[in-house]
């Protein structure tokens, strides 16, 4: 059941900082209950009704596409190398065939990701089991490669029993020339249905984005202490590694995804890409 007061799900991840900073500090004021959470658990409230708009793995928006609406021109992606999506291995990528992989479960789109990779650009067949990440490396039998992603793969992309990295986005874009997308925000129907907006959830995310990468010295500074990454690190993840749009070739990467997960039996169809608009609100 949707809840009446307005709550926005914010990726309890560096990659957003540059988006949600100017909202968290009141630099652009709004009416929002900011709730932070990793990427399973804000899908899972969204699912619930618990949010009314949330950063959400493309994955769950394809599961559930009937239940949200786009928000325009925002996303977190790559168009490379994005340093925070990660398999890490104690053997040559390609000697991993037959053998278990260790996978983080705060992803659901990562996950998906990577199984289409060793699918059918690696030809690999693969087990998986699903747990946190960095306890299973200090258990008495570590994996032989695991999946981490967001600030625990910054963490750990040098460990050095695990010298061999495969970047997830650098890899789609090897794959398929295409951008990768791992992030939108959804907007919920049933909020929109019952008329909760009075304002366009987008223009004020789109507007954070746009203060945050504007004054990235701002950004750098509140990760000063506690980092995994140097702050020229940290410069280059914003600048180089990851992309907050969502334009044409960002779009045509997320469409193939889609395409390629609806393939792979992974999701019954590729959905319909939706977006919110102020017109539907007003309905």
């Amino acid at each position: 059941m949707i809840t009446t007061a307005l709550r926005m799900g914010r990726i309890g991840y560096l990659n957003v900082l540059p988006i949600y900073h100017p909202l968290e500090a009141g630099i652009l004021p709004h009416d929002y209950e900011l709730v932070s959470g990793p990427p399973a658990l804000l899908n899972a409230m969204m699912a619930r009704g618990e949010l009314h708009v949330s950063s959400c793995s493309c994955f769950e928006y394809a599961c559930r596409s009937e239940r949200y609406y786009l928000v325009r021109d925002l996303s977190i992606g790559s168009h490379g190398p994005v340093m925070s999506v990660l398999l890490l291995s104690r053997v040559p990528v390609e000697d991993l065939d037959g053998r278990e992989i260790f996978i983080s479960d705060e992803t659901h789109t990562s996950v998906a990701l990577l199984r289409l990779l060793l699918q059918d650009s690696y030809r690999m067949r693969i087990s998986f089991v699903t747990g946190q990440v960095t306890p299973a490396l200090r258990a008495t039998h570590p994996p032989s490669a695991f999946l981490a992603i967001g600030d625990e793969a910054l963490r750990l992309r040098n460990h050095p029993e695990y010298p061999y990295r495969l970047d997830m986005a650098e890899a789609w874009r090897e794959w398929t020339g295409l951008p990768f997308i791992f992030g939108l925000w959804v907007v919920s129907r049933q909020a929109v249905d019952d008329r909760l907006f009075r304002d366009d959830p987008g223009e004020l995310l789109r507007s954070g984005r746009d203060w945050g990468l504007a004054n990235m010295d701002v950004i750098l500074d509140l990760t000063a202490h506690g980092c995994p990454i140097s702050r020229e690190e940290l410069r280059v993840y914003y600048r180089d590694g990851l992309v907050y749009s969502l334009g044409e070739e960002e779009l045509r990467g997320l469409r193939l995804f889609y395409d390629k997960l609806a393939q792979a039996g992974m999701i019954p169809e590729a959905p319909e890409l939706r977006f919110f608009t102020m017109r539907l609100s007003a309905r």
